[in-house]
């Protein structure tokens, strides 16, 4: 979700919140190619106000990303071969509600496609912010996406607030400290695996 002003709405046209498809690893405008994005995938919450990548979206073009919750791994050894291993844990809100995530998003011009009407001249692309991780997520994995409380919607996505300052205020506590985490199965290590059995818990060894 964002929100932008409309492209022949001139300067005083109102932004308009949108629910958009955006993909995963933030292409810069000024990138020379697309593949770019493969290393933008999250910015860190401490920094992303300084790197070049992101310190532009970071003041023009937020959005929120809807989550029910994200997957961490937590390295350990298997109890019954003694190998190392990594444990997946399923981190969501303590009521199973869904979570918004707060992401920076970009429009890259693919200088192969002639037309600027074309759609495929634009790539819209986003990242995910992170920070240290807390409560439950804290136990499994140092870092983790940075979720937003309700009452920070509106100011996240507001285009008209500017102030480095003031949006990394906003960039507190993850979900207001309300998260929890519970082992779920190896399967979610494979892309190929789908479905809601991929969230049942798991019981973890010793």
């Amino acid at each position: 979700m964002l929100e932008r002003s409309p492209r022949d709405g001139g300067t005083s046209a109102v932004p308009v919140r949108e629910l958009r498809p955006l993909r995963w690893g933030l292409v810069p405008s000024w990138a020379k190619e697309a593949r770019t994005g493969a290393r933008m995938i999250n910015a860190r919450a401490e920094t992303l106000h300084e790197k070049p990548a992101f310190r532009r979206a970071f003041v023009e073009r937020r959005c929120l990303l809807p989550a029910d919750g994200f997957y961490e791994w937590q390295p350990g050894r298997d109890p019954a071969t003694g190998r190392a291993r990594k444990q997946p844990y399923f981190i969501h809100p303590e009521e199973d509600q869904v979570m918004a995530l707060a992401g920076l998003y970009e429009y890259w011009r693919d200088p192969s496609v002639t037309q600027d009407d074309d759609p495929a001249a634009w790539l819209l692309t986003c990242t995910i912010i992170t920070t240290e991780a807390t409560d439950a997520a804290g136990r499994v994995h140092p870092r983790m996406p940075l979720a937003l409380g309700e009452d920070h919607y509106d100011a996240w996505l507001d285009t008209t607030r500017q102030d480095p300052g003031e949006l990394r205020a906003l960039l507190g506590r993850p979900a207001g400290g309300h998260l929890d985490a519970r082992a779920v199965s190896t399967a979610v290590n494979d892309v190929r695996n789908n479905g809601p059995h991929l969230l049942d818990p798991v019981p973890v060894g010793p």
